[in-house]
């Protein structure tokens, strides 16, 4: 028969979204049942026995480790090592999740209490006693996932819950349907998560804020006789740089592009300041460029407010550019900028 398997997915939260997302995509697309604390967060003694009757109902039990230890309990360990080592003694099929390179983690997802690095080592090293599978991206550990629960299911044969189209009473039927609902449900948050700004990125300068972009063009004297160089900077808003990049990332592009495609926006925004030196008498500007500074800093902006991620497709071992492709909210985003209204 069909079945439907419960997981529980267990992490610290804020530094791994996007991860959970991706595994809770995964874990939906194999018909199982993704449970979490995003719906039992674990903060106090009558929730934690909450989490574990949740844990004890779930066939399956994934492990996150990122770059942070967590929120703690009294005794100073966090809520995650608590769900893991429950799972751990009641038996529960585990496998764990571990971040490849914790070293290359942003400061931002990374734990900077040292006592809690202490205890964050102490916990993976817990961890990979367990059957464990190592990580980069989140597109990767999405994909890590799918394989690892195959593969899981097939050495772990657990219960699970029958799909309604092989039950014989009611009863079954009934909790089928409720969980098929929830599972949609599931899939429709997760659809709307995708195409929502991440979370904080409201006190990010963003829309018709501007931002100083410098830039670099040559020019000869009114003879032709000598080549000069100027540094120029002029104010853009973001709405315009995003409007402009974002065409050319529909089916990822590089950085090269990305800097080529600001350089020419730049040339369509910056006639004041080119005519103000054609005015003293300098001919045939060429050769413009965006300051790598400036470039970088548009860069992580659209990366922060979730407009672009590092693109994941294949390409041959020569090609060394770096990738960017539009996130599901970018897309959106770009619609509303760019589409022509009736």
């Amino acid at each position: 028969m069909d079945k439907i398997y419960q997981v529980f997915v267990s992490s610290t939260f804020v530094d791994l979204q996007e991860e959970r997302k991706e595994v809770m995509q995964a874990l939906l697309e194999l018909d199982c049942m993704p449970a979490g604390m995003e719906l039992f967060p674990a903060s106090n003694d009558d929730q934690w026995t909450l989490i574990k009757r949740v844990i004890d109902a779930c066939d399956y039990y994934l492990l996150i480790i990122g770059g942070r230890y967590g929120s703690t309990n009294d005794q100073g360990i966090s809520y995650t090592q608590m769900e893991f080592e429950y799972a751990l003694s009641t038996g529960k099929p585990i496998i764990s999740f571990l971040h490849k390179n914790p070293g290359d983690i942003p400061a931002s997802k990374s734990e900077q209490d040292p006592e809690k690095r202490t205890k964050l080592d102490a916990f993976r090293n817990l961890a990979q006693k367990k059957l464990v599978r190592y990580w980069e991206t989140p597109a990767e550990l999405g994909a890590t996932v799918s394989r690892s629960m195959i593969r899981l299911k097939k050495d772990f044969p657990a219960e699970g819950w029958i799909r309604a189209g092989s039950a014989v009473d009611e009863k079954s039927i009934k909790e089928i349907a409720r969980l098929q609902k929830e599972n949609s449900e599931l899939k429709e948050r997760l659809n709307a998560v995708a195409v929502e700004a991440p979370k904080g990125s409201e006190v990010l300068s963003q829309g018709d804020d501007k931002v100083l972009i410098a830039f670099t063009y040559k020019a000869w004297n009114a003879q032709k006789t000598k080549r000069f160089t100027f540094s120029e900077a002029i104010e853009i808003s973001w709405n315009d740089l995003f409007s402009a990049v974002a065409p050319c990332l529909m089916n990822e592009g590089s950085e090269s592009q990305m800097r080529d495609t600001l350089a020419k926006l730049v040339v369509d925004k910056g006639h004041n300041v080119f005519q103000a030196n054609r005015d003293k008498g300098y001919r045939d500007l060429f050769g413009l460029e965006i300051e790598l500074s400036s470039y970088n800093k548009v860069k992580v902006q659209f990366r922060a407010l979730g407009l672009i991620s590092l693109g994941q497709k294949k390409r041959a071992v020569t090609d060394t550019e770096t990738y960017w492709k539009l996130t599901p909210y970018g897309d959106n985003v770009m619609m509303q900028l760019i589409a022509i209204r009736k």
